[in-house]
């Protein structure tokens, strides 16, 4: 239903059949990882993405996310991509460190490449609250994934 007559509005499709999607892990705090990895894998199956046209790599940290994604979008094999990983607040400025400098690449990936990226890295206080967020996370990242490579699909079929 449109919101204005006589304007055009996309909505959202979350429909994954064609789709080719990568997945960078981060293996630090290992647990939510792979917490992440299945909340995500399994969303995108439901949206109807083959695991065939899944590929998933892991990096030490959430650090090495960025430029392991940047490859994997100028290799050009993928629609869009998922960063998965969690940095848990220490006692030290690490955490922010961490924190601001991987989410600040996986934007960079994304704005220089033209390859969605969806930020599934939780920053979190403590252990108790990733592992009570990871599966969700891993979901939501997989259907923003998947919405944005539809969208970005759309969006240049309309210039030609």
């Amino acid at each position: 239903m449109a919101r204005y007559d006589n304007i055009e509005e996309l909505e959202p499709g979350l429909e994954g059949r064609g789709l080719r999607i990568g997945i960078a892990m981060s293996r630090f705090n290992a647990e939510v990882g792979e917490g992440l990895l299945s909340g995500a894998v399994e969303e995108l199956g439901r949206l109807g993405v083959r695991d065939q046209d899944v590929l998933i790599t892991s990096v030490p940290g959430a650090l090495e996310l960025p430029l392991t994604l940047q490859t994997m979008a100028q290799s050009g094999h993928f629609d869009a991509l998922l960063a998965l990983g969690c940095v848990i607040r220490g006692e030290t400025y690490h955490f922010e460190i961490v924190a601001n400098e991987s989410a600040r690449g996986i934007t960079d990936v994304q704005l220089q490449t033209g390859v969605p990226v969806a930020n599934g890295v939780l920053t979190t206080e403590d252990d108790d609250q990733a592992l009570s967020r990871m599966l969700e996370k891993g979901r939501d990242a997989a259907q923003a994934a998947v919405e944005m490579a539809n969208l970005l699909r759309h969006l240049v079929a309309r210039r030609t």
